[in-house]
């Protein structure tokens, strides 16, 4: 397979998982919108803004989703997805930082990971995700002397 081949091949296949993560989480969170905004009425930092949080999650990934199957918005949706990642992994971290155990809102299967399961599943998500954007913007390379695109 040639890199380019490679390059491209990746980044379809982590967007298709980021679109299958998304689209399953955003979901499970719509379908009980009160479970989700209740559990993360347990963190004291998410507490005053959980109300908002439990519309606004699923919103985003759902845009998420809609940015990663459009062909020409697949980048955006590969930068949109990752930044989720660092931001649901940097509160995982947090969690684990703590003493104090939370109940995870993820909603569905996902739910029934525990923190450190759930980091190492975040953190893979994260690694592609970030290793897709810099291959897929390696693909789109403009060549200077021809203005024309390049791999």
């Amino acid at each position: 397979m040639k890199p380019a081949s490679f390059r491209l091949f990746f980044t379809e296949i982590v967007a298709a998982l980021f679109v299958l993560l998304f689209l399953y989480t955003a979901i499970m969170k719509l379908r009980d919108p009160g479970f989700f905004a209740g559990s993360m009425k347990h963190s004291p930092v998410l507490r005053p803004i959980a109300g908002f949080l439990a519309g606004f999650i699923p919103g985003v990934e759902l845009l998420a989703v809609w940015l990663l199957i459009l062909p020409a918005t697949r980048l955006a949706g590969l930068i949109l997805a990752s930044g989720l990642m660092v931001l649901f992994t940097a509160y995982i971290a947090c969690i684990l930082l703590s003493a104090e155990p939370l109940p995870c809102s993820c909603g569905g299967v996902i739910q029934q990971l525990n923190w450190r399961e759930h980091l190492l599943f975040n953190l893979f998500f994260l690694a592609a995700g970030l290793t897709s954007i810099l291959l897929r913007k390696k693909n789109i390379a403009i060549n200077r002397s021809s203005r024309i695109p390049g791999t």
